[in-house]
């Protein structure tokens, strides 16, 4: 989900232009994805975001009708990127149970503080910012989380089963708790722009309530 995925030349006046063998709708969703991510869905242009990549106007609606429409593709396509991403270390047999959820913390982390405590997860952004303002892009975003909520579950039910997790709770309550108290970790990481939160949550999470 990075904006190296997309290939622009320069023109003699050094305007952008997206190479012919580069998928215009890709570019245009990468680029929106980047900009969302670091400004949030109202302070995001689409002029803004067609300037980028130096394409015309009629090419954004060729592909959106509006920008709510390209917001919600912007979550489906960042949906279907992260969550390949996200099986790759879930499902990871060779590690176990617990240390592929200890990996996706650690990776997190590293990721977030090397963005100097920005940007976060695109998909917790706009949560918070959209979820009272368009009802068709807080039902997107609440399928996606489910969806991630999930897999999880999936993980932490793997390790119930083999003794590494605690059984006190159903995987899917422990899945719910992991993934709200990471999201709001990844809030107040920004917030106070230092990664602490995010230790204080891995301690806590990995130490006491998930291990057995």
């Amino acid at each position: 989900m990075s904006t190296s995925a997309i290939v622009v030349s320069q023109s003699d006046n050094m305007s952008p232009r997206i190479s012919t063998r580069q998928d215009t709708k890709n570019a245009l969703l990468e680029t929106g994805m980047e900009i969302m991510i670091e400004k949030g869905y109202t302070n995001t242009g689409i002029q803004e975001v067609l300037s980028r990549i130096g394409v015309p106007k009629g090419s954004f609606y060729h592909y959106f009708d509006s920008k709510e429409d390209f917001a919600l593709q912007i979550i489906g396509y960042c949906d279907q990127n992260y969550t390949a991403s996200l099986l790759r270390t879930l499902r990871n047999q060779d590690m176990t149970p617990l240390d592929r959820l200890r990996s996706y913390c650690d990776g997190s982390r590293e990721r977030l503080e090397s963005n100097e405590c920005r940007r976060g997860c695109l998909i917790g952004n706009l949560s918070q910012e959209m979820a009272d303002q368009s009802e068709t892009l807080r039902q997107a975003l609440s399928h996606v989380m489910g969806k991630w909520r999930d897999l999880f579950a999936s993980c932490i039910q793997e390790g119930q089963q083999t003794g590494q997790i605690k059984k006190d709770f159903s995987a899917h309550s422990m899945a719910e708790l992991f993934l709200s108290g990471w999201e709001g970790a990844l809030m107040r990481a920004k917030t106070t722009k230092c990664v602490e939160p995010l230790d204080v949550f891995i301690d806590l999470m990995f130490n006491n309530v998930l291990k057995a």
